[in-house]
């Protein structure tokens, strides 16, 4: 049990300070914010918990093909954001990666990658 609130507080203060420095700085807060931190922080526990090498690897590759779809979203959202508002920006920004992903699933499933 220990364990395990140790990796939430971890995680949470990690959160946090990627919050904080976005508050500082955008350049310093996106930056922080692109570094793919929680991936890192995932790989870490896994190893610490003795995950298989071969788990660990499929997991950093998983998340490559994650998170491809998503990086539209990083440039819809502030075009959006200035005409309809942050909400509205957000939820179609959202939309448009559950949809994007949706379709980039499709697509690896015919090279034999299943994301689903």
């Amino acid at each position: 049990m220990s364990w395990l609130l140790l990796k939430y507080a971890v995680t949470a203060l990690l959160v946090v300070l990627i919050g904080e420095a976005a508050r500082r700085s955008d350049r310093l807060g996106g930056l922080v914010a692109a570094l793919p931190w929680i991936t890192v922080l995932a790989l870490v526990w896994m190893q610490l918990e003795g995950q298989s090498a071969e788990k660990l690897a499929r997991h950093a590759q998983y998340t490559l093909w994650y998170v491809l779809p998503t990086l539209p979203m990083f440039a819809s959202f502030p075009w959006l954001l200035g005409r309809w508002g942050f909400w509205p920006a957000l939820a179609a920004s959202a939309l448009l990666t559950l949809l994007l992903f949706l379709l980039w699933a499709w697509l690896l499933r015919r090279w034999g990658v299943d994301l689903l």
